[in-house]
């Protein structure tokens, strides 16, 4: 299975890092090894003096796809989750002034957390979500998934056209506003709606 990520997903996550507003989603992948075990603590990386936070909604799909239309989309997918897509930005930062590739920023061990998974039946529109991070019982990110620049199917769509989509394969849909940094001892807890999805330790 494959993590596949969207950057630049909602506006005011773009503002805040100071990026350009793209014209098409970006597109990034994780590999199953940065996957955080469960029950484990975050550990930051010793590359990395720099680790942020981003919370993300995810979708699980459910069967084999490629070149989807976005009007058959919502048939790959029937659970919706949350997860934290760390990213060492200190390192990231140096990659792109480079013009070199994200992933040793964004794809190492451990850098990926999937919390528990929800039938998308239980929302009435999955454009209309509610979801937040607590950094020590401190909403640090809340939004809407109506605040995405594409929306869900629509990123099924998109990415279907360069990569066929396998069961099991995740969807980061993308971060907003919020994100900061993480330090050791950080308890880190994702909610949707008023439920938690996942709770972790920094270490």
């Amino acid at each position: 299975m494959k993590l596949i990520c969207i950057g630049r997903n909602y506006t005011a996550h773009i503002e805040e890092l100071e990026n350009e507003k793209p014209t098409d989603p970006v597109v990034f992948l994780k590999p199953d090894t940065s996957i955080l075990l469960k029950k484990q603590p975050f550990f930051i990386p010793d590359f990395s003096d720099d680790v942020h936070h981003e919370v993300e909604v995810l979708v699980k799909i459910n069967k084999v796809g490629k070149h989807i239309a976005k009007k058959f989309a919502h048939k790959y997918y029937d659970e919706v989750g949350l997860g934290i897509d760390f990213t060492a930005r200190d390192l990231q930062a140096q990659l792109k002034a480079k013009g070199l590739p994200w992933e040793k920023a964004k794809a190492f061990d451990g850098a990926a957390v999937i919390g528990k998974w929800l039938s998308k039946a239980k929302f009435q529109d999955i454009n209309n979500i509610n979801f937040s991070l607590r950094k020590n019982d401190e909403i640090v990110q809340s939004a809407n998934t109506e605040l995405m620049l594409w929306k869900v199917d629509e990123l099924i769509e998109y990415v279907s056209k360069y990569f066929t989509l396998k069961i099991g394969d995740i969807i980061f849909t993308g971060t907003p506003a919020g994100v900061g940094k993480v330090f050791a001892e950080d308890r880190l807890q994702g909610y949707i709606e008023e439920e938690e999805i996942f709770s972790i330790k920094v270490k």
